[in-house]
């Protein structure tokens, strides 16, 4: 019995350490998970992982020496890698709990749901992106400054074709229309497919510098699409595009604990991709 106690008074410090450092790898690796340095963490990793393997086998100590010095380093390239998922996971955090009503919320919604639904039959492009937590005025440009209530109207007003205003996005935030004609930044992804126009690349590049939830109607088409977190949805739905925004919108506000809220900052997979783009 004094051997266990001698032994478990020895090896609980390891045991809390080897526990703190699988928790933080598996936060890390869902928070790396789908986003845009994910491919360069990893073939990093995988560099670094062989030249350290060949400096010991090899005993090259200048080499060893400057990957030493190069871990000091490794920190600073972490953030600028992942400079816009840090930003976003930190705005997060300093604006939680989201005090919106539920009600007007879910007004805001049939706004929206109701806009799709008049400009997709007619084939009137739109773009809509929708503020949560984190203010786009930093990463929009141009447009023209509206500041009126959001009503499917107005919405339809904006977006009419040949209409001074109707190109470029509209920026809603707490059931108001902020900004009109706005230019969105485009998404650098290469794995796109070519019948992804300027207006969905804008959408996806927005929701990847942002938490907004990001609503586009297709001129060609009139398909539906959505963009969140860098996910892109196509062709869902006028229902499946209310659950979506209600899940978004109004779900996220129900009170969690601390492990729901941190695992919702580093959620990745929300959304799939009905057309294999995601």
């Amino acid at each position: 019995m004094n051997l266990l106690w001698t032994i478990a008074q020895i090896a609980w410090r390891p045991a809390v350490e080897i526990l703190i450092l699988a928790v933080g790898l598996y936060y890390a690796f869902l928070f790396i998970r789908g986003t845009r340095g994910a491919p360069v963490v990893t073939g990093f990793m995988a560099l670094l992982l062989t030249l350290t393997i060949i400096t010991r086998v090899l005993d090259l100590k200048v080499l060893n020496s400057l990957l030493n010095q190069f871990f000091g380093v490794l920190a600073i390239s972490v953030v600028v890698i992942f400079q816009p998922e840090l930003r976003r996971i930190l705005a997060e955090l300093g604006n939680l709990p989201l005090l919106n009503p539920v009600r007007e919320q879910r007004e805001n919604i049939e706004d929206l749901v109701e806009t799709v639904d008049r400009l997709a039959p007619v084939h009137i492009g739109a773009l809509i992106a929708v503020e949560r937590n984190q203010t786009l005025t930093e990463l929009v440009e141009g447009g023209i400054q509206v500041d009126c209530e959001l009503t499917p109207e107005m919405l339809e007003t904006i977006f009419f074709p040949n209409n001074a205003i109707h190109d470029g996005g509209v920026v809603v935030r707490d059931g108001r229309i902020l900004r009109a004609a706005a230019i969105f930044p485009l998404t650098q992804r290469q794995d796109l497919p070519k019948s992804v126009g300027t207006r969905h690349r804008a959408a996806i590049g927005l929701s990847e510098e942002s938490d907004a939830v990001v609503i586009v109607v297709s001129e060609e088409t009139g398909g539906i699409s959505y963009s969140v977190r860098g996910q892109f949805v196509r062709n869902v739905s006028v229902e499946e595009l209310r659950a979506f925004l209600t899940s978004a919108l109004v779900r996220r506000q129900e009170p969690r604990g601390w492990r729901q809220r941190f695992r919702l900052l580093l959620n990745r997979s929300g959304a799939t991709d009905k057309s294999n783009v995601a």
